[in-house]
């Protein structure tokens, strides 16, 4: 049975980590503030964008500037209820604790290896858990739909517009 003394001390000294864990938490948390023209992506969001367009479509050569235009708009447009739940994504993998304990890449996602990314979207895509699987699918949606929808990426594709379409942009 502990003494009121020792219940004291104890209690103390668990408040003590969890403020002191809270306030790392805290610091670690990117800053998500949408800058140089963006509407949605911070610029901790845009490095991880970048980091993953490449690996998501299979093209060590894209674009990823149009990617991230292509991403922030689309991101942008969002209804509010999705849009919440992917900044809260993005806050979360943005994050030291995130991408080490979620993601498992050990790197700041902008010296990650390709293979390190390409294997935490396959455990994403193929994992148990659905909230995983839903939050790869939300990505590799949105990305896929920046990359593939602009114009300026057909020709990397070898992709000539139909003669009836020429009229779109």
């Amino acid at each position: 049975m502990l003494s009121r003394r020792q219940f004291l001390s104890v209690a103390g000294t668990g408040a003590g980590v969890l403020i002191a864990g809270g306030w790392a938490l805290h610091r670690a948390w990117p800053d998500s503030t949408p800058r140089g023209g963006r509407r949605f992506l911070g610029d901790a969001d845009a490095v991880l964008i970048a980091a993953l367009a490449p690996v998501v479509i299979g093209f060590a050569g894209v674009d990823r500037a149009a990617v991230l235009r292509g991403f922030d708009l689309a991101a942008a447009g969002l209804p509010p209820g999705p849009q919440r739940q992917l900044r809260r994504l993005l806050d979360v993998l943005g994050s030291r604790w995130g991408r080490h304990g979620l993601a498992g890449v050990t790197l700041p996602w902008g010296e990650a290896a390709a293979s390190e990314i390409e294997a935490f979207l396959q455990r994403w895509r193929l994992g148990r858990l659905q909230l995983l699987r839903g939050a790869y699918q939300a990505l590799h949606a949105l990305i896929c739909a920046a990359w593939y929808g602009n114009p300026a990426s057909w020709e990397a594709l070898d992709y000539r517009q139909p003669p009836v379409m020429e009229w779109l942009p």
